[in-house]
C-alpha cells in the first residue's frame, strides 16, 4: 500500500518524469531560499502542477514547495525569507 500524495495520478507519473520524483525529495523541503526556487522552477514542467497545488491546500500542507509554489503553515507565501533577523539598517553601497 502507498501513502503517496500523487497515487490518484499513477497513470500520469507512469508515462512522465515528475519532478519531485526525479530529484532529491528534500529539494522541496529546502532552508536555503536559492534551493527553495530552483524547486519551484523544477515544478513549472510538471503536468500535475495543478492538481498538486490543489491537493497540498486541501491537505493544509504545513510547509514544502508544492505545484510549484512555497507553503509555509498551510499558506501560499511568494519566497521564503533567509534564516536570521532582517537588518534594521540599509546596507552601505
Amino acid at each position: 500500500m502507498s501513502l503517496s500524495v500523487l497515487e490518484p495520478f499513477v497513470e500520469v507519473s507512469a508515462q512522465v518524469e515528475l519532478p519531485c520524483r526525479s530529484y532529491d525529495p528534500e529539494l522541496f523541503f529546502a532552508e536555503k531560499p536559492d534551493d527553495v526556487e530552483f524547486a519551484k522552477s523544477l515544478c513549472q514542467s510538471c503536468p500535475l502542477v495543478q492538481e498538486c497545488l490543489e491537493g497540498a491546500l486541501a491537505r493544509r500542507e504545513p510547509w514544502g514547495v508544492w505545484g510549484g509554489q512555497l507553503l509555509v503553515a498551510g499558506v501560499v507565501v511568494p519566497r521564503k525569507r533567509p534564516r536570521g533577523r532582517p537588518r534594521k539598517n540599509p546596507v552601505a553601497a
